[in-house]
C-alpha cells in the first residue's frame, strides 16, 4: 500500500518541519500515532517505538513499530523506516515527509507531502484505507491549525 499526501500551510518551512521531524509530536496532531516513544539508538540513528491504533466501530486494530529517522534534511526531508531488533523478518514500512517553501510574502506558506509505503496485510482493506484516510483529512486540519496558532518554535 502507497499513500500520498499534500497539504499547504499558512507558515514557513521551518515551522512545518519542527512538527514532523520528530515522531514523538505526531500524537498531537495524528489520531492514528496512539504512542510514541523514544528508544535506543543504534548507530547514531534516532529512533522511536510507535503504536499505530485504529478504530472501526467497537473494535480495534494496533500495531507496535520500532521506527528509526534514516534521512534528515533539515528543513526539507525526513524519511522513517522500521527497524526492529529482533532478528525476525517485518513488513516495511517507510514514512517519508518532505516540506517545500512557499515563494509568498516572506515565505509565509509551506507545502508538505507524507508519502507512507507499507507492505503488510494488518492494516489493509476498504474498511481500515476509509479510517486512515479519514485519519489523515483530519490530521492534516489539526496540523494546519497547531502551525497557524502556535509562536515559533
Amino acid at each position: 500500500m502507497e499513500i500520498h499526501r499534500s497539504l499547504s500551510a499558512p507558515c514557513g518551512s521551518d515551522r512545518l518541519f519542527a512538527w514532523v521531524e520528530d515522531l514523538s509530536v505526531y500524537p498531537q496532531w495524528m489520531s492514528v500515532v496512539h504512542h510514541v516513544g523514544p528508544v535506543t539508538e543504534v548507530g547514531g540513528l534516532s529512533a522511536w517505538q510507535v503504536e499505530l491504533r485504529a478504530e472501526v466501530g467497537p473494535f480495534a486494530r494496533s500495531k507496535v513499530l520500532r521506527m528509526v529517522r534514516i534521512e534528515h534534511d533539515e528543513p526539507h526531508r525526513v524519511t522513517f523506516e522500521r527497524r526492529e531488533l529482533d532478528g525476525r523478518q517485518h513488513s516495511p514500512w517507510v514514512l517519508r515527509a518532505t516540506v517545500d517553501s512557499g515563494t509568498g510574502p516572506a515565505f509565509a506558506e509551506s507545502t508538505l507531502t507524507m508519502e507512507l509505503r507499507y507492505g503488510g496485510s494488518l492494516w489493509s482493506g476498504a474498511v481500515l484505507q476509509r479510517v486512515l484516510d479519514d485519519a489523515v483529512r483530519r490530521g492534516s486540519e489539526r496540523l494546519i491549525g497547531l502551525v497557524s496558532a502556535e509562536p515559533m518554535r
